[in-house]
C-alpha cells in the first residue's frame, strides 16, 4: 500500500470510528443505566444513530426491560419514536417493532405498524403477516388468529409458509384447540408444504402435556414415519411428559435409553420428567439414582428439580437429604418456593431438630432471600 493509500486508509478508518462505534459505549451505557426514564431518553437520543438502529438486540432487551417492569408507556415511546426514520419503510425493521410490541402485550400497538406499512410504501410479504400472527400469540390474543389466517393471505397478496402454519397450530394448542390445531396441520400438505420439526414439536409438547396422549402418539407415530424429520430431545422430552403423565414409567425409562444410541443428548428437562416420574410414585431411590445421573451429567438443575425431590425426600422422611437439597439450590441461585422450603422445617421441627429448623429460617428470612417469610412452628 502507498503512503498516500495508508493516509487515505487511515483518515477514513477513523472518521468511520467516530461516526458510528460509539456504539458499543452506547450499548454498555444503555445496560448499566438503573433509572427505565432516563434508560427511555437515551434510547430515543441513540436512535439517531444509523448503526445503532441495526442493532435489534440492544431493542430486545431494552423493550423487554421495559416491559418486566409494566413500563408500558415507555415502551410505546420508543417504539413509536422509530416511526420517524426512513427504516421505517424497510419491512425489516417494520417486522420488529410488530415482534417487539407483541412480545410485550401490546397487540393493538403491533397491528397498528402492520396496518401502516402500505402509506410508508413498505412492503407486506409473508414475513410481516408471520410477525403479525407471532404477535397475536406472544401477546395472547389467540381468538385473532383464525380470522388473519383466513382473511389476510388474499387481502395483501401472501401465501402462508410452513412458519405461518406453525404460528397458527402454537395459537390453537395455546387456545386448548387441538381439533383446529389439527385442522391446521391437514392443510399443510394440501397447499403444498411439510411439516417440520417445529410443527411436530409443537403439536407434541401441547398434546402430551394436556393429557391427550392418544392424540399425542398419533403424531409421534406420523414423526417416526416421516423420512425428512428426526425428533430431537424436545420430541423426546414432551413423549416422556405423556408417558408419566399416563403412569407408564417403565416405558418412560425404555425411551430415555433410545437417546444415547440415537446421539440424542438429554437436557435437564428430559431428567425433570423422569425424576417426576418417580417423585410422583413415591420412590425415593430411584428419585436419587435420577438426580445422581443429572448432577453427574452436564445439564443445570432448575427449580422445578428441587422442589419435586425436596418435598419427596420431607414426606419421606429423609430430611438430612432435603436439606442438602436445599443448600445445593441456594448455592446455585435457583430458590424454591416458601411453601417448599416450610415442609423441611415442619418436619426438622417434628423429630426435634430445632436448630436446624433455625438455621433454615435464618437462611429465608436473611434479606437475600426476602421472599420466603418463613415461620418456626410450634415443638410437637
Amino acid at each position: 500500500m502507498s503512503t498516500i493509500s495508508r493516509i487515505i486508509f487511515r483518515t477514513f478508518s477513523t472518521t468511520a470510528a467516530t461516526k458510528s462505534p460509539a456504539a458499543p459505549s452506547m450499548y454498555e451505557d444503555l445496560y448499566k443505566e438503573r433509572n427505565l426514564k432516563t434508560v427511555v431518553e437515551k434510547f430515543k437520543k441513540f436512535s439517531e444513530n444509523p448503526a445503532f438502529r441495526k442493532q435489534a438486540n440492544v431493542y430486545g432487551n431494552t423493550v423487554r426491560r421495559l416491559a418486566s417492569a409494566k413500563k408500558f408507556k415507555w415502551v410505546e415511546e420508543i417504539l413509536e419514536d422509530q416511526k420517524q426514520y426512513h427504516d421505517i419503510s424497510k419491512e425489516g425493521f417494520a417486522v420488529r417493532l410488530i415482534s417487539l410490541y407483541g412480545k410485550s402485550g401490546m397487540f393493538d400497538h403491533a397491528s397498528k405498524v402492520f396496518d401502516e406499512m402500505p402509506e410508508r410504501k413498505c412492503p407486506q410479504t409473508v414475513k410481516s403477516f408471520n410477525a403479525l400472527l407471532g404477535a397475536c400469540v406472544n401477546a395472547k390474543k389467540f381468538d385473532k388468529i383464525d380470522g388473519f389466517f383466513k382473511e389476510l393471505p388474499q387481502k395483501i397478496s401472501v401465501k402462508p409458509d410452513i412458519v405461518s402454519y406453525n404460528t397458527a397450530i402454537k395459537a390453537f394448542c395455546e387456545m386448548g384447540s387441538f381439533e383446529m390445531a389439527d385442522k391446521v396441520f391437514g392443510e399443510i400438505e394440501k397447499n403444498g408444504l411439510e411439516a417440520d420439526l417445529i410443527t411436530f414439536n409443537t403439536l407434541l409438547i401441547g398434546l402430551y402435556g394436556n393429557g391427550r396422549f392418544l392424540d399425542g402418539e398419533k403424531y409421534w407415530g406420523k414423526l417416526m414415519d416421516s423420512t425428512s424429520v428426526s425428533p430431537d430431545v424436545r420430541s423426546y422430552n414432551a413423549k416422556l411428559v405423556g408417558l408419566v403423565a399416563e403412569k407408564k414409567l417403565t416405558e418412560a425409562v425404555e425411551e430415555f435409553g433410545k437417546l444415547g444410541p440415537k446421539k440424542i443428548k438429554p437436557d435437564e428437562f428430559t431428567y425433570n420428567a423422569i425424576i417426576n416420574g418417580f417423585c410422583n410414585n413415591g420412590d425415593l431411590k430411584e428419585a436419587k439414582k435420577w438426580y445422581a445421573k443429572l448432577v453427574q451429567s452436564d445439564n443445570t438443575t432448575n427449580k422445578a428439580t428441587f422442589a419435586a425431590l425436596i418435598r419427596l425426600a420431607s414426606k419421606m422422611g429423609d430430611l438430612e437429604w432435603a436439606v442438602e437439597l436445599f443448600k445445593q439450590s441456594v448455592e446455585q441461585k435457583c430458590l424454591v418456593d416458601p411453601y417448599v422450603l416450610q415442609l423441611v422445617i415442619d418436619g426438622l421441627i417434628k423429630e426435634s431438630k430445632t436448630e436446624e429448623a433455625k438455621k433454615l429460617v435464618e437462611i429465608g428470612n436473611s434479606n437475600k432471600f426476602r421472599r420466603y417469610n418463613l415461620a418456626m412452628p410450634a415443638e410437637e
